[in-house]
């Protein structure tokens, strides 16, 4: 068989891009994945207790890119949703993101913005360009918070001081001097109404001349199809077969707990909230004795009307066979050995690298979906 585009994953970079493909230039696109099933770590699903799950840890959608919403609204309604997260340290629950619900339950009462800015001010370290992710939060809150909440949750996220890590790490996290405890800022946040595989068998079923084959190996597929051009959002250094060595990547273990009417009726007096586990989507936990370092509730978010719940527990864990590759490790000699491959990678001329694994970048949905929009755009110009 043959196709004009060979697409290695099916997740938003692949599937955007295929459908665009199909439907705008007439293309006919393989998109294969080596899972067994569509929405790369977006997958979500129902779990044995009918708890919609997201399978590869919480997603949590949101952009301030209209393009991006009106795309993605041609295949999804949207569950309208403020992301809230709370850190347990010290015996409690803390407001968080830091802000001024933060400093109010360390003083022990009601406080104001100014306050809460002089407070900040004095305790700031002054460092005019933060280098890592330290310096970014010290530079911030001072050393007092930046123990209480950063230093120990990263060194289990990444088991890497944040002084090793780049500044971007850390410094994604907003810091508030109101009330405003969400977790996120931007101005859209929302799930897809019915979840995000629902979202991609929509683009999918609106796209028909891209095929979808799961299950499938990459080198065995391109040996068995004739295509003319490859999108690839794999590891870049896979592609390469690892000739210069393996980039690092942080990856994820889940352990999912469903807990039942009852149970949830007498947990009320800790979650505060009918039908819930714990008070918030998501719980931090910083402590250095805790092996995880978050819980998340998705119910929270879903808006999924049902009698029980899915807690999931998350543990970092090394990368390695039989692993999945989560998070990129930002550090200076991991941009490096990227910086080579991607010499490699502009001698390809019949290949696009893109996505997260591609790029080997940190980029949330929507930029990936930007981003397959923006190389759509390219490669109109070179396929009319």
């Amino acid at each position: 068989m043959k196709y004009d585009f060979l697409i290695v994953g099916a997740g938003f970079s692949g599937l955007v891009l295929g459908e665009r493909l199909s439907n705008e230039l007439g293309k006919t696109c393989l998109v294969i994945d080596r899972r067994n099933h569509i929405g790369g770590n977006a997958y979500d699903e129902h779990d044995a207790a009918g708890v919609l799950v997201h399978r590869y840890g919480p997603h949590y959608f949101r952009t301030n890119s209209r393009k991006v919403i009106d795309y993605l609204s041609r295949f999804t309604e949207w569950h309208h949703v403020d992301y809230k997260v709370l850190s347990f340290t010290e015996g409690r629950y803390w407001s968080f993101p830091v802000n001024l619900r933060t400093f109010e339950q360390m003083l022990g009462r009601a406080s104001t913005t100014g306050e809460f800015e002089a407070y900040l001010a004095g305790k700031r370290e002054k460092i005019d360009a933060p280098q890592n992710s330290e310096e970014v939060i010290v530079s911030q809150v001072g050393w007092e918070l930046y123990e209480k909440f950063f230093k120990n949750y990263t060194l289990k996220q990444w088991r890497r001081h944040p002084r090793e890590l780049d500044a971007s790490v850390c410094g994604r996290i907003p810091l508030r001097t109101n009330r405003d405890d969400r977790y996120l800022s931007e101005g859209f946040q929302a799930l897809p109404k019915e979840g995000y595989t629902a979202l991609f068998r929509k683009m999918i079923a609106a796209s028909p001349r891209m095929t979808v084959r799961l299950g499938a190996c990459f080198q065995e597929i391109k040996k068995a199809v004739e295509y003319g051009f490859l999108i690839f959002t794999g590891p870049i250094d896979e592609y390469f077969d690892y000739c210069l060595g393996r980039l690092p990547y942080r990856s994820l273990r889940f352990e999912p707990e469903t807990h039942g009417a009852e149970e949830l009726k007498k947990r009320e007096s800790v979650s505060g909230k009918k039908g819930f586990w714990q008070p918030e989507m998501q719980v931090n936990y910083p402590d250095p004795d805790v092996p995880y370092t978050r819980t998340v509730e998705i119910k929270h978010a879903t808006g999924q009307e049902c009698d029980n719940t899915t807690v999931v527990r998350e543990y970092p864990e090394e990368y390695g066979p039989g692993r999945e590759a989560y998070y990129p490790v930002p550090t200076q000699e991991s941009a490096a050995l990227y910086r080579e491959y991607e010499q490699l990678a502009s001698k390809e001329n019949d290949v696009l690298f893109t996505g997260r694994l591609g790029t080997y970048r940190y980029y949330n949905m929507d930029q990936v979906v930007a981003m397959a929009l923006t190389q759509f755009e390219k490669l109109r110009m070179r396929f009319p």
